[in-house]
């Protein structure tokens, strides 16, 4: 027995380009339906959670799915701006909470979400480390977020710039790090979390004033000519709130008008919910969406498209299968002399059908194994798969 397995596994290494194709198809077979499952169901279980535990959602015409996908999950896609004022008509509305958002910016692939220290109470968010943001310019980061930046309370990061070409004078902003969130496997475990008004800061609405006559603004100089400082026209390399400057810090406009991507709104019960999307209803700049419903129509899609996914899958699996079959068959007609041989040498007939048959099922085994762990792979970091495609 173990001869025959032996002449099975030399005759597999010596063919190891034709044993490598056959191997990948089989794993390529067993894995893509169950994986594609595995994926859908995960994404069915974070999406529908989430989308559950937020009431109502407020922004400007546009997209529902994008809308949700932002506001709830923070991806890239950023929708279109409603204002501060949209918060401030829910709160006065005395139905609801008003939670404004700004999701816009990034510290490299990690989110800015601008809010408010509402939204931590309603979603539950607790300190694992430092202390909640209070001042203008600090910043709270989920728990994947400062892993990923590697910081933690007392460091700094800095947002990302849109453009380098950019010289509208929108520099980056370099924010303290005061906190570090408990881990909640959620979105808001990549998020780097601000005051509204300091994601405001970042797009250029709030601004400081440095005052040159300090010893500390010595760079910024160009030259003094008795009591006139004149001030060097050098690009800096970013924007920074601190206590020496924080009072200087304000803003131009009627903050009614600042921007936001999104307002969550918390009603105390479903009359208060029903009340408020009936105001939503006929406004012509903008919209009230339920991210469940939202949800449950995107997951309808993708379950439809799964189905053709699975459908092509099983038939490209079947046309693989009998492909292999066909390789073996001709395997076997080529390999003719081979049994002769082995034949005259004083093997059975079972002996060599022992090891083709050796040969079809490590062929099998291999492929179905590698299956099984691409498969559990995908269930440990299904997660970030979700997360990946999402953002």
């Amino acid at each position: 027995m173990r001869g025959t397995l032996y002449l099975a596994w030399r005759y597999l290494a010596f063919h190891r380009v034709k044993t490598a194709i056959l191997v990948g198809a089989i794993t390529l077979i067993v894995f893509l339906p169950v994986g594609l499952r595995v994926i859908v169901n995960q994404s069915s279980r974070q999406l529908t959670a989430r989308a559950e535990a937020t009431p109502l959602v407020i922004g400007a015409k546009g997209s529902p799915t994008e809308l949700t996908l932002n506001t709830l999950y923070f991806s890239s896609d950023v929708p279109a701006r409603t204002t501060y004022a949209a918060a401030s008509e829910v709160a006065d509305t005395d139905l609801a909470q008003a939670i404004p958002m700004y999701v816009r910016f990034r510290v490299r692939d990690q989110p800015i979400v601008g809010t408010t220290l509402e939204y931590f109470e309603f979603r539950g968010l607790r300190l694992a480390e430092g202390r909640q943001m209070a001042v203008l310019g600090e910043a709270v980061l989920g728990s994947r977020a400062a892993e990923q930046l590697g910081v933690g309370p007392g460091d700094h990061v800095v947002s990302s710039p849109e453009s380098v070409f950019d010289i509208a004078g929108v520099y980056p902003l370099r924010m303290p790090v005061v906190g570090v969130l408990e881990f909640t496997d959620s979105a808001d475990d990549d998020a780097v979390f601000v005051d509204v008004k300091t994601a405001w800061v970042i797009e250029g609405l709030g601004h400081g004033h440095q005052d040159l006559s300090q010893p500390e603004a010595a760079a910024g100089v160009l030259r003094r000519e008795g009591n006139v400082v004149v001030g060097n026209a050098s690009v800096m390399q970013f924007n920074e709130i601190t206590p020496d400057n924080i009072d200087s810090f304000h803003f131009h406009g009627d903050l009614s008008d600042f921007p936001l991507t999104a307002v969550v709104v918390v009603p105390p019960d479903q009359r208060s919910s029903a009340l408020l999307q009936g105001r939503y209803q006929t406004a012509e700049l903008s919209q009230v969406v339920s991210p469940s419903e939202v949800m449950d129509e995107l997951l309808g899609t993708i379950l439809t498209v799964e189905k053709f996914v699975i459908a092509g899958a099983v038939t490209v699996g079947l046309a693989t299968l009998a492909t292999a079959f066909l390789v073996f068959a001709l395997s076997l007609r080529l390999r003719r002399r081979e049994r002769e041989t082995l034949f005259k040498i004083g093997g059975s007939r079972a002996a060599v059908a022992t090891v083709m048959t050796s040969e079809i099922v490590a062929v099998l085994a291999v492929g179905v194994l590698l299956a099984l762990l691409l498969t559990f792979l995908t269930q440990r970091y299904g997660d970030v798969i979700i997360r990946a495609l999402i953002r």
